[in-house]
């Protein structure tokens, strides 16, 4: 009984984690400034100073916020057998888009979104 209420703490705190990163990533996309967002995201400092850049970064760091705030919120919306459901669902659609960002974009991506979500993805099954 004991190990089962553990993996169920396991499996939220996860879920947890990888919305909490995805708002970090959020406040960075729309926040940072240019050096720390070239940084993280491996793009000269010139393109991030660029307004048309920072318009978008601020646009895909919503999209971000609001992944994260769905895996969180959603834990106190849903029926537990229900939350699993939409966990397994936002959680693919994070692992597609970082798989696609991997090739993209720099392949970061994939150690930084694509395995925790794909750890907590693992769990959930």
């Amino acid at each position: 009984m004991e190990t089962t209420a553990t993996f169920l703490m396991i499996k939220i705190a996860l879920v947890f984690i990888v919305g909490i990163e995805h708002i970090g990533i959020c406040l960075l996309e729309i926040f940072g400034k240019p050096a720390q967002q070239a940084k993280a995201f491996d793009m000269s400092k010139n393109f991030v100073k660029q307004k048309e850049a920072r318009i978008s970064m601020a646009n895909q760091g919503i999209y971000n916020g609001m992944l994260g705030l769905l895996l969180i919120l959603s834990y106190f919306v849903f029926p537990f057998s229900t939350v699993i459901e939409v966990w397994q669902l936002l959680l693919g659609m994070i692992m597609v888009v970082a798989i696609f960002g991997g090739f993209t974009a720099t392949k970061k991506i994939w150690l930084v979104q694509l395995l925790p979500a794909l750890i907590a993805f693992l769990f959930l099954i």
